[in-house]
């Protein structure tokens, strides 16, 4: 039974007499938004009070399916991970042989690898560009995964995930001060992308994703966007991709990266590789391949003209502990790593780096254990690759199931979820439905999320908040809860949304 959405936001605290109001804030924050959390999840939280209080309600419980969180939905860390990091948060336990023997060789092993290489402990400081151990780690994997030759640790940066990395490299490039600097970002979008163009008082230049061929991006439709940019007087810094997408959970193919390289070399535009979730690919027609790798192919190709543009794109390329099948997001770790990047773009970004000290320890070392896993023929690598493969494995099937779900229901179409960890369907939605939420004073997609969580407790994004073409409507799911539980919620989904269709198809 549907029940009607309940609009009212609570009113902001705060004193009447306040010396400090929001006019007198930093207007960029104030204007800035953040969809994966924003008032659909505010309005969750309310009614999480209310179930908390015992209140009757629609549902049972809240399913948090707004954001990739994976471990508040009950993925398990690993299990070799958290063995050397609660070692090294405790290293008198390396000291003492009873603990010790709690822990297989390996795990010992790299802890005191790690406590032997940061002088101090995880308590102190370290250089701000990361731990040196680290930082080799990460090179030693890019170097294995793409195969093309050495990378170098002096060009990685150790951050507080990959949104920190992101948000030094905007810090850094933007000039706030002229408001006509901008960068090409993918619609729809990850909304950090916008976040941080309004709060550093520049153009968001959107370019389109094709969702009629699976979300693809073609080389053309980027050079489309920048020439649109061009003609308004917008200085384009810089072209964003993230790949493997999110929200639109789409893996490149390599002929398409080539030619947007090609397009970022020939404009001078700075390639941002957002690969967070390079371990998210569950197709087995479709690997996930590295800019890193297709510029450096590139660079060694007989064609003058893909080598021009390999050897000389400038690049920054992110990874983050919080994705793929590790789900570390509140220990916050990540890295980018610079090509052909300006020895003087690197110092400004090391005194970036250096006004904060240095990202947290805890992330720092958690990217080493995610780059570098334990060795193979272990105990602990036996395990390793047991707890790898089932969260990989469901994670597969949820996604099949889900989109299988989501394509059965009337006027909801859902592109094959070749990656990441979400769905972005687009809903056809009927003329009552348009016309109620014209009433409540909100868009189509935010009225339908809305009575999406009053019906059902799951919390969802609405399209609008990572773009989407004028005149459709999106939302954003992950495919994240229990395996357990997801045929539930996927039933609860499907009961709400025929029965809204069918609400709304009459009331016009």
């Amino acid at each position: 039974m549907l029940t009607d959405t309940m609009f009212a936001c609570p009113a902001a605290a705060g004193a009447a007499d306040a010396a400090t109001t929001e006019a007198d804030l930093n207007q960029w924050l104030v204007g800035a938004e953040y969809a994966v959390r924003g008032e659909i999840l505010d309005r969750s939280e309310v009614l999480q009070k209310q179930l908390d209080a015992g209140e009757k309600l629609p549902f049972e419980k809240i399913v948090a399916c707004n954001i990739g969180n994976p471990q508040a939905l009950g993925q398990k860390p690993l299990s070799f991970n958290r063995q050397v990091l609660s070692l090294v948060t405790n290293p008198d336990m390396l000291t003492d042989s009873s603990f010790k023997e709690l822990y297989p060789p390996e795990v010992v092993e790299r802890a005191e690898k790690y406590t032997s290489n940061i002088g101090g402990g995880i308590g102190a400081y370290t250089n701000s560009q990361g731990l040196s151990v680290v930082r080799q780690e990460v090179a030693d994997f890019i170097e294995a995964r793409d195969g093309v030759g050495p990378a170098d640790p002096e060009s990685i940066f150790l951050t507080d995930g990959a949104s920190a990395g992101v948000r030094m490299v905007y810090t850094t490039m933007i000039d706030s001060s002229s408001g006509n600097d901008g960068l090409l970002v993918p619609i729809p979008q990850y909304p950090l992308y916008s976040a941080l163009a309004t709060l550093h008082n520049a153009h968001l230049v959107p370019y389109y994703l094709d969702e009629e061929h699976g979300w693809t991006l073609t080389g053309a439709e980027v050079e489309r966007a920048l020439a649109e940019a061009k003609t308004k007087g917008i200085k384009v810094r810089a072209l964003a991709i993230i790949n493997p997408g999110n929200p639109t959970g789409q893996c490149l193919e390599e002929k398409d990266m080539v030619d947007i390289v090609k397009v970022a070399a020939k404009e001078g535009l700075v390639l941002l590789a957002d690969e967070v979730y390079q371990e998210n690919v569950y197709v087995e027609d479709r690997n996930f391949i590295s800019f890193r790798k297709v510029v450096k192919t590139m660079a060694a190709s007989s064609d003058a003209a893909e080598a021009e543009a390999g050897k000389t794109v400038e690049m920054i390329s992110f990874h983050s502990v919080s994705k793929g099948f590790i789900g570390e997001c509140g220990i916050r770790g990540g890295y980018f790593e610079l090509y052909n990047i300006d020895p003087v773009v690197k110092a400004n970004l090391y005194k970036l780096a250096s006004i904060s000290l240095c990202s947290n320890t805890h992330g720092q070392l958690s990217v080493g254990l995610m780059v570098n896993p334990p060795p193979a023929g272990t105990k602990s690598d036996d395990m390793y690759q047991k707890e790898k493969a089932a969260t990989l494995g469901s994670l597969k099937r949820r996604a099949s199931k889900l989109e299988a779900a989501l394509n059965s229901l009337p006027g909801m179409s859902c592109q094959p979820l070749t990656g990441s960890m979400y769905a972005f369907p687009s809903i056809t939605l009927p003329a009552g439905a348009l016309a109620a939420a014209k009433e409540a004073g909100k868009t189509a997609d935010v009225f339908y999320a809305l009575q999406v969580l009053e019906n059902t407790g799951i919390v969802m994004v609405p399209g609008s908040g990572f773009g989407q073409k004028d005149g459709t409507w999106h939302f954003r799911t992950t495919f994240l809860p229990p395996e357990s539980e997801m045929d539930g919620v996927i039933e609860r989904l499907g009961a709400f949304h025929i029965g809204f269709m069918e609400k709304y198809s009459k009331e016009l």
